[in-house]
């Protein structure tokens, strides 16, 4: 029987366990370049004894910004300074990806450089508010992608992409869930197109595998993971048809197989055995951030390993609270608790002086 906290080789690389820490995103790139910070730094650091860390989501050009004080990666300072993060992980012996997130329709132009709007699939506005630095606003109807842009935004996660590996990431991991632009190209109620890139399942499916087929010849499908989240209706995403959902990600799983991809990491919905199906349907590394709604996963969910559910299991809030989490986990406990209202913005209070096991 394999344990979670036996090795595994992901893209080449051996982690030391099969836990992984999720992205989540904690909004404290502060500053007009979007750069992360030495605080930073000390956080991923922090956790370094993660068997894989996935970054908070990283917009890969300045339209894909959705939220206040998210960190980039498509300027040249933005490189140099996630290169800070790596090296303080890659001294602690840690492993770490990069998510690219384009958070498409979900954002706000005060967001944006003057003269952007948030863009998407089509020119549908999400139910809904999004948090600004001028409190929440409603989301706007997003600029639908012409061919052109959408050769762009590719193009936009390539050159992320290559940014990543520039500074120091082990990989990156395309963000193709939670209603952002690749799961709003998926979703039947975001994505109206009647062209090449919508219709039907294999039209919704098109982009997100473009995005990685680009991504994967850039910079090794062995650097590359991929994200999803199916039926999440996380904002304003319906997936409701059972069929529908059933044959466009098998479609996208088709479509992603062929990469040689370092990995598939689902969040996953209550539907269990969707999940075993998406399994049985990945040839490579299976991480899954498994639906305990509504308590955050916890030691419980290391049985998924043993029992063949997943390879990897990604844990989030445990892991915010916890910089030590796999040594909590080993010994059963004791976690600290996380304290909600310091998730996002804010200074070390709440991010980097969580207290370890040996404090």
């Amino acid at each position: 029987m394999t344990t979670a906290f036996e090795p595994i080789v992901l893209g080449g690389k051996r982690l030391a366990s099969r836990v992984a820490m999720a992205p989540m995103t904690r909004s404290r790139a502060f500053g007009p370049g979007a750069e992360p910070t030495e605080l930073m730094a000390t956080y991923y650091a922090q956790r370094a004894s993660a068997g894989l860390i996935v970054t908070e989501g990283i917009q890969p050009s300045p339209v894909g910004q959705g939220y206040p004080d998210t960190p980039g990666l498509h300027t040249p300072g933005q490189v140099a300074a996630w290169r800070r993060v790596t090296d303080a992980v890659h001294r602690e012996g840690g492993v770490i990806f990069a998510q690219l997130m384009h958070t498409g329709r979900i954002g706000h132009p005060s967001l944006l450089p003057e003269g952007l709007v948030p863009v998407g699939p089509s020119a549908v506005a999400a139910k809904g508010k999004v948090f600004t630095h001028q409190g929440p606003k409603d989301f706007v109807t997003p600029k639908e992608l012409d061919q052109d842009e959408l050769v762009r935004t590719i193009a936009d996660f390539v050159a992320a992409a290559r940014g990543a590996i520039a500074a120091g990431f082990d990989g990156v991991e395309i963000h193709g869930a939670n209603g952002y632009l690749i799961h709003q190209f998926l979703a039947p109620n975001s994505n109206l197109r009647t062209d090449g890139w919508g219709g039907d399942a294999a039209g919704r499916a098109r982009f997100g595998i473009e995005v990685a087929t680009a991504v994967a010849e850039a910079i090794g499908g062995h650097r590359t993971g991929f994200r999803i989240s199916p039926g999440n209706p996380l904002n304003d995403i319906a997936e409701t048809d059972p069929a529908d959902l059933e044959e466009t990600y098998a479609g996208l799983l088709a479509g992603l197989a062929p990469l040689g991809l370092a990995y598939l990491h689902v969040l996953e919905g209550p539907d269990r055995e969707l999940t075993g199906r998406l399994r049985k349907n990945w040839p490579g590394v299976f991480v899954l951030n498994p639906f305990t709604h509504p308590e955050p996963t916890g030691h419980d969910a290391l049985g998924l390993v043993e029992d063949g559910t997943a390879d990897m299991i990604a844990f989030g809030t445990l892991f915010l609270a916890n910089p030590d989490l796999p040594a909590r986990l080993a010994a059963g406990g004791p976690y600290n608790t996380a304290d909600r209202a310091t998730f996002y913005g804010g200074d070390h209070r709440g991010y980097t002086d969580y207290p370890a096991l040996t404090a």
